[in-house]
């Protein structure tokens, strides 16, 4: 079984919203808590707290500022106050919009910047990759609205300690509830004009627009004025949703509801659905349809280097994964990594090979595979329940089969040989 999220944008995407909702989804705040105070970032602290969005009562995602580090996320008169019917702001708040520049040049930062409060950071290697798929979203995205390139963009609003905080934090929660797919409702928008650091702008705002396109997000109209889907929303929504369309059979584990902090009538929330589906989408055939295989070589690389790709590669979605030693150009030795996985891993997968191994290039080639069917089972056995795979083979015999790191983790804990727990295994 592989864990599914879905997010329902019915009143668009933030980044506290999505953080929100996975914490009440049942992420651990003391964990998240923890990860954060790793952060290299001064100025801010974070509370949590229940809130009512509408007839219903969700969790709040809060990042404090420090006095200095304050900014106008949150103030409706600053985002919306004096922009006519035109979408222009009056001369007086252009006035304010330069002070605020002024106060928060510190918060400009450009991606190397945030790699480095990133990589300083104590956060495991998994979530810091996640954290830092997200920011380069955003770089894109800005460096095309502005003309310039990822490296050399520096953000505004998203560099502000807020933002980088709530980016951490949906990366730590998405990576604590152990999730393997998101599935995304198109995103509701609303329409009109925004006050921002760049002045006033129409809805979508350029970055967010340069994201929905770049990702083929489906946005839907609110008919609500207001900006509904956030830049970092957006870029959330890009670096891990996988599929639009919720699997024909899944099981529900946990929902979790994020509440907006902007006064919108009605309020902004984000539910979320946990949920158990089956790992493949196969027909009573056996048939699991299309899959794509990832394949490059490197001849600089170790094996030490080569098994911690391999553990990205099963982390961001791969069904399989291998590397095996070949012969390459004048004869070097050298390895091939393949992978298989699903069209909407691709990406992922390929962004694991080229930032963790020293390829320039990756080949990718569609594949057809005949799986038989399966399901999870537990064996009860003397030491306990462990958990086995059974097949269906197209004759309808059934076999079983144990997971090794079940049988480990009981030894381990019952203090029993390894032998004598799978002999047990394979009696029951």
């Amino acid at each position: 079984m592989k864990r599914v999220l879905y997010m329902q944008c019915d009143s668009g995407v933030s980044g506290d919203m999505v953080v929100g909702a996975l914490l009440d989804a049942g992420a651990s705040a003391d964990g998240l808590n923890e990860a954060l105070e790793s952060l290299q970032l001064e100025g801010f602290s974070i509370r949590v707290s229940k809130k009512s969005a509408g007839a219903f009562v969700g969790c709040d995602f809060d990042v404090v500022l420090e006095e200095g580090y304050e900014n106008h996320d949150y103030d409706m008169e600053w985002l919306y106050g004096s922009i006519d019917e035109h979408g222009h702001g009056h001369e007086h708040s252009h006035h304010h919009n330069h002070v605020l520049d002024d106060e928060h040049d510190h918060e400009h930062r450009s991606l190397e910047d945030i790699r480095h409060i990133i990589d300083e950071s104590g956060l495991t290697q998994g979530v810091k990759a996640k954290a830092m798929k997200v920011f380069k979203v955003i770089a894109q995205a800005e460096a095309k609205a502005h003309g310039e390139t990822p490296q050399t963009v520096h953000f505004h609003e998203v560099g502000a300690i807020d933002s980088i905080v709530d980016i951490v934090a949906a990366a730590w929660c998405l990576d604590d509830l152990g999730i393997d797919e998101v599935i995304v409702s198109p995103l509701a928008e609303g329409e009109g004009s925004v006050r921002c650091a760049h002045g006033v702008l129409p809805i979508p705002v350029p970055a967010v627009a340069a994201i929905v396109e770049e990702y083929g997000i489906m946005l839907r109209r609110a008919h609500r004025k207001g900006e509904l889907v956030t830049p970092t929303g957006a870029a959330i929504v890009a670096a891990f949703g996988t599929q639009e369309e919720l699997p024909e059979e899944y099981r529900i584990i946990a929902t979790g509801l994020g509440c907006g902090k902007r006064a919108y009538d009605p309020p902004s929330s984000l539910r979320v659905t946990l949920m158990e589906c089956a790992t493949e989408h196969a027909d009573h055939s056996g048939h699991a349809g299309s899959l794509w295989k990832l394949q490059t070589e490197v001849d600089d690389c170790t094996g030490e280097a080569l098994g911690f790709v391999l553990d990205r590669l099963y982390d961001e979605g791969a069904l399989e994964a291998h590397f095996i030693p070949v012969f390459m150009k004048k004869g070097r030795p050298g390895y091939q990594i393949e992978a298989l996985c699903l069209e909407g891993r691709i990406s992922s997968l390929e962004d694991v090979l080229f930032e963790d191994t020293t390829t320039i290039g990756v080949r990718r080639y569609p594949v057809d595979r005949t799986a038989l069917q399966r399901e999870e089972v537990v064996v009860q056995t003397v030491y306990g329940p462990i958990r086995s795979k059974r097949v269906t083979l197209p004759n309808g015999t059934e076999r079983t089969y144990f997971e090794h790191e079940a049988v480990a983790t009981i030894s381990r804990e019952k203090g029993v040989p390894y032998q004598d727990v799978l002999m047990a295994v394979r009696g029951a």
